[in-house]
């Protein structure tokens, strides 16, 4: 991902991440590893932090103390 100088590099990934979810290449309960993260997108692991927080605040991910960040349920 080549990334835009003027935005955040937290809220690209974001929003990529994002439109993941919305495509259903991430589906419900899938994982969102913060090391896989990382290395995709070759950033400090506080840049991922500020990413699953602000999926986690649009309701997108579930973090689980101990198991990690995963795809909420969809509403339907």
């Amino acid at each position: 991902m080549e990334f835009n100088p003027t935005r955040p590099k937290w809220a690209q990934i974001a929003e990529d991440i994002r439109r993941r979810i919305e495509s259903g290449e991430y589906p419900p309960n899938h994982l969102i590893s913060e090391v896989k993260m990382e290395q995709e997108y070759n950033v400090a692991r506080n840049t991922v932090r500020k990413v699953t927080a602000a999926l986690r605040k649009d309701g997108l991910i579930v973090t689980t103390p101990g198991m990690g960040s995963f795809v909420a349920a969809r509403e339907t």
